[in-house]
């Protein structure tokens, strides 16, 4: 896999050369020198979009409740409970 970096002013030049390279690897389109896209085979992205797990999955955590967690007490007369009667 290689990848090829081109000026957007290439890529309105040449489509199909990109498009070509893109089958080798991501094309990195840049604007004014910066990466602005990224040109991939719909075979890549869907390789590296198609995951099984959702971020809600992974954040959710099942296996917390086996986690023993005991915060310190802090004894400070500043860390006090706050009266809002």
């Amino acid at each position: 896999m290689s990848i090829t970096t081109i000026s957007s002013r290439e890529f309105n030049q040449d489509v199909s050369r990109v498009k070509r390279a893109a089958s080798n690897g991501p094309v990195f389109i840049t604007d004014r020198g910066h990466p602005s896209h990224v040109l991939l085979t719909i075979e890549d992205y869907q390789r590296i979009t198609d995951k099984k797990e959702s971020i809600v999955d992974l954040l959710a955590m099942p296996d917390a409740a086996d986690i023993d967690f005991e915060p310190a007490r802090i004894n400070n007369p500043l860390y006090k409970p706050a009266d809002l009667a």
